[in-house]
């Protein structure tokens, strides 16, 4: 047993592994305690006096472990290292977010006390954009270090688990589980039917479409008027109103609630909930409501204004939204009330899936897709089972419910992607390694060149095209060209052909200030270079880097800079479509961040205007307070870069300035605990 709790057969035996002092990668369904694991190996490693860290990909996960490993060790035990926060950096638990690790891996951090990190949601390796971080973490991490890789939906287990032996140089224990702790039933549902058996929902719309083609069967002309009036009647079920998600609530209420209602952007979670909230006269009990308005209470006094525009109301229902743009505090207050099941009802984007534990007893798929950044793309099966994972609670429901919103007329067009997504094996995890210029430069400096290109050759990229090379039988006569090796040469290249590094690969002056940079590297890199930067005073610096951290002209209409802003807009502008510029982001495959818009809000935040205030100025369909926080956190560490960087130039007044901004921005929902 540990904790009071009776382990099970995978937990053991991953433990057993930990123990002996070996790595190990766990697969095992969402739910069935996973990080048990992890808090084992931790109390263990901290009561011999060695440190761990523990890395996830997301903040409110990382979040979330803080706040249990501090109630769990003690405070003074744990610390929390995020863009958002940094909380007693030294303590010998410390969470943090991988990018975090990489650069602290990257340069040469001293870790002597460290002896395991623990990679929550390891399969997030594949992210496109942020992936990369994950494998250079764990090709840098110094060999004696163990790993505790965990996953809910690893389907390619064997290649990852013979890459990860590889790569660290020992032995790696696999442990995987198949069975859910709570048994999960997927479901079909509409306003006209409760959560229902796909097998009898099938046989619902069968029935349908055999009522709608009745009649009697006189002649081929009868027949024909037959087939018309059932095509008819088909097309005017079609065309009536999709099922609302308030009627599927009500389906649903009260004995599968609560539920986590997902849903594919941040306005629809917003629209959605005030709707129910004006269409239902609540969920909670009476105990529950004198527990709510407890702490409501208690957060207006602390946080005055956060509550209005009927978010109090809401909340007051036991209903709630969480996404990514929500207001920091904001969100710790719903993830709060959640934990103390005052919510009910939860309509949140896919990110609340990823790893918080914060499970209910149904889940809600408004629909089979997703935006991906530029358009609706079906979801995969990785990312249903991400989701559907977080229904069923341990030691509460007998089952957990993953709940698909279904009209019977659109099943014949679904009916496809659905048995994909049930039926299906999550995608497998391939690596999306793509270094960025920053690390090019450090690793260039650090490693002779042979050194180094069997350091990137252990890449799980250059893994994975080996072993595909050896099954085509393409080893004759030499593997080829490794493709991470590749990339790096002409990322090598690119920065002397824009004039970073001599024919030699010696630093010159671009590199030694882009080893300093790791936001909009080359964007920001030139502006040093061009002296754009020197010209501006403290309010316009920030709201220059404003600029280059964070594009709200999704989420939000703003005003464009206008007079001595519209100058630095003007000077930003022209840096951005420089040569240099446009020809490190193509090279990269990646889109270059630049809002002029973020530069008025950056000087306003900069003259303490407050945060619900600028919000209320921008035209927006949902909250975006959590992306206006997000970017003045980024660029307040982009200023922290700058500084390093002048630093090492011997700019005095530049340090100045760039110490004045850090310290003028950190306020508020900005403030960085130390």
């Amino acid at each position: 047993t540990y904790r009071g709790r009776t382990l099970d057969r995978f937990q053991r035996e991953a433990i057993d592994h930990l123990l002996a002092d070996k790595s190990v990668l766990v697969c095992a369904p969402t739910g069935t305690g996973k990080t048990l694991i992890a808090d084992r190996v931790i109390e263990h490693v901290l009561a011999d006096g060695g440190e761990v860290i523990y890395t996830a990909p997301v903040k409110a996960l990382s979040n979330q472990k803080f706040r249990e490993y501090s109630a769990l060790l003690g405070d003074e035990k744990v610390g929390l290292l995020t863009g958002d926060q940094v909380i007693r950096r030294d303590a010998p638990l410390r969470i943090m977010t991988t990018e975090i690790l990489r650069n602290m891996l990257l340069t040469r951090e001293p870790l002597d006390a460290l002896r395991v990190v623990v990679f929550d949601e390891i399969h997030f390796l594949d992210e496109p954009e942020r992936g990369t971080v994950w494998e250079e973490a764990l090709i840098y991490l110094p060999h004696g270090v163990r790993v505790v890789g965990l996953s809910a939906t690893l389907s390619n287990l064997a290649s990852f688990s013979a890459w990860l032996c590889e790569v660290r140089g020992e032995e790696v224990a696999v442990v995987r589980e198949t069975e859910r702790a709570v048994p999960l039933a997927i479901q079909l549902v509409n306003r006209d039917t409760p959560p229902t058996d796909p097998d009898d929902f099938v046989r619902q719309v069968r029935e349908l479409e055999r009522a709608e083609g009745q009649g009697p069967r006189r002649g081929r002309r009868r027949r024909g008027r037959r087939r018309g009036r059932a095509s008819h009647a088909r097309q005017g079920r079609k065309q009536q109103n999709p099922t609302r998600h308030d009627e599927v609530v009500r389906q649903l209420e009260p004995d599968l609630l609560p539920c986590l209602y997902f849903l594919t952007s941040r306005r629809s979670c917003e629209v959605f909930g005030r709707q129910l909230s004006r269409r239902h006269p609540g969920f909670l009990d009476r105990p529950q409501r004198a527990r709510m308005d407890e702490e409501l209470t208690r957060f207006d006094d602390e946080h005055p204004r956060l509550l209005g525009g009927g978010l109090g109301a809401m909340l007051s229902k036991g209903i709630a939204v969480h996404h990514a743009g929500l207001h920091v505090h904001l969100k710790g207050l719903v993830e709060r009330l959640y934990e103390g099941r005052l919510i009910h009802v939860l309509y949140c984007t896919s990110t609340f899936a990823l790893g918080i534990n914060m499970p209910a007893r149904t889940v809600v798929f408004q629909e089979l897709q997703r935006f991906d950044g530029r358009e609706m793309v079906p979801l995969g099966v990785r990312e249903f089972q991400q989701m559907a994972g977080r229904a069923g609670r341990r030691g509460i429901d007998p089952v957990g419910h993953a709940v698909v919103r279904m009209d019977h007329a659109d099943y014949p067009r679904l009916a496809a992607t659905l048995t994909r997504l049930m039926d299906g094996e999550p995608e497998p995890v391939r690596s999306s390694f793509n270094l960025s210029l920053n690390s090019v430069v450090h690793l260039n400096q650090r490693f002779e060149s042979d050194e180094l290109r069997t350091l990137l050759e252990r890449s799980f990229l250059s893994f994975s095209v080996r072993r595909r090379r050896r099954k085509r039988g393409r080893n004759r006569g030499g593997w080829g060209r490794d493709p991470v090796w590749s990339a790096f040469e002409r990322k090598l290249r690119l920065l002397q052909r824009i004039g970073y590094l001599d024919d030699d690969g010696s630093p010159l002056a671009g590199a030694r200030i882009l080893e300093g940079i790791q936001i909009e590297e080359i964007f920001t890199t030139e502006l040093v270079l061009e002296g754009v930067l020197d010209h501006l005073t403290p309010p316009q610096m920030f709201g220059a880097l404003c600029a280059l951290s964070v594009d709200i002209t999704r989420a939000a209409r703003a005003s464009r800079p206008r007079g001595e802003l519209a100058t630095v807009g003007k000077a930003l502008r022209k840096i951005r479509l420089s040569r240099v510029v446009r020809e490190a982001a193509e090279e990269q495959g990646q889109q270059v961040t630049f809002c002029p818009e973020m530069i008025p809000i950056g000087v306003a935040w900069y003259e303490g205007k407050p945060l619900v205030e600028l919000a209320d100025e921008l035209d927006a369909a949902a909250d975006c307070t959590g992306l206006l926080v997000n970017g003045f956190r980024r660029a307040k560490d982009l200023a922290s870069q700058l500084r390093r960087v002048y630093e090492r130039g011997e700019d005095e007044v530049m340090v100045d300035q760039l110490r004045q901004v850090m310290t003028t921005v950190s306020r508020d929902e900005v403030q960085v605990v130390g």
